[in-house]
């Protein structure tokens, strides 16, 4: 797999079916390999390690509806208040990050609310918060640590 802009981190696989699997430790099973999930446990592993968020807050890849769509987002980030404090959005390093991949996490965020939004391919990490009042938002360097 390609080596992606994050720390090293230890992953656990399984080859089945001529398939290789990683294991989510957030879903707690083993997930087909692909580029996208590559960046997507990465980005969980970093959120985790790097950043302190307990697992406990973090969902993963699970349905929402907008405009009588169904989409699937990749991660988010709970408050312990239950409302939501961050959603990334992963694509595969071989995706280049644009204008439409910032639309879709928006579009996301018109039904989620986070204050926070982490765009990734895995080479580029792009964070913003919402400002809700002025209906925009702002690059961030990071994204905070994990505070109680």
């Amino acid at each position: 797999m390609q080596k992606l802009n994050f720390p090293k981190y230890q992953f656990r696989f399984k080859n089945s079916e001529n398939k290789v699997s990683i294991f989510d430790r957030i879903r707690k099973k083993f997930i087909i390999l692909t580029p996208e999930e590559w960046v997507r446990q990465h980005t969980v592993h970093y959120l985790i390690e790097e950043k302190k968020y307990p697992e406990s807050l973090i969902n993963v890849e699970k349905l929402i509806h907008y405009n009588d769509l169904n989409k699937r987002y990749d991660i988010i980030i709970f408050n312990p208040d239950g409302s939501i404090f961050l959603i990334v959005e992963c694509k595969s390093h071989k995706i280049k990050i644009t204008q439409n991949v910032f639309d879709q996490i928006a579009r996301y965020n018109l039904v989620l609310d986070a204050e926070y939004l982490m765009i990734t391919n895995g080479l580029d990490h792009y964070y913003c918060q919402m400002n809700f009042i002025d209906k925009q938002y702002t690059f961030l360097k990071n994204i905070p640590d994990y505070t109680k």
